[in-house]
């Protein structure tokens, strides 16, 4: 298993990768729309995305958004999207994928990195916990749905 920094090259698995990942979060399949969207992250650098390589069938990948603390003044990355095919979960793929993202963070002088999932997925925060992430006590976190 290869974890490695997206490029073009990945468009089209990636594509079917990110695809899969909203269908696992009721959204409808939309594959062209997905490569589109993608595309435009990689052509106008607005996110970071790794993808886990299996003998040349991508597996699973993570997405990274950038931010800044304007308190600490640094950068922050959201890590937005991690998503493992089925047959692959268990096998420590999200693990390495986490690594990375966390590799990268760490050589971009991030603060931090922040993630949210849904309050049900507790395979997430499983592997989340034992990373060290923490679950924010401190503030809340609030959205609003345009």
């Amino acid at each position: 298993m290869q974890v490695v920094l997206a490029t073009a090259e990945h468009l089209d698995g990636l594509s079917a990768l990110f695809d899969q990942y909203r269908i696992f979060y009721q959204q409808t399949p939309d594959l062209e729309s997905a490569k589109k969207f993608l595309d435009e992250r990689l052509q106008n650098r607005d996110s970071v995305i790794f993808v886990a390589n299996d003998q040349g069938d991508l597996v699973g990948f993570t997405q990274l958004y950038p931010s800044f603390s304007s308190v600490s003044m640094k950068r922050v990355w959201i890590l937005n999207d991690l998503f493992v095919q089925e047959e692959h979960r268990n096998k420590g793929v999200a693990r390495l994928l986490m690594e990375a993202a966390e590799n990268y963070a760490k050589q971009s002088r991030a603060i931090r990195i922040v993630l949210a999932t849904q309050i049900l997925n507790s395979a997430a925060q499983k592997l989340y916990k034992s990373r060290g992430y923490l679950r924010d006590e401190e503030f809340y976190h609030y959205a609003l749905r345009l």
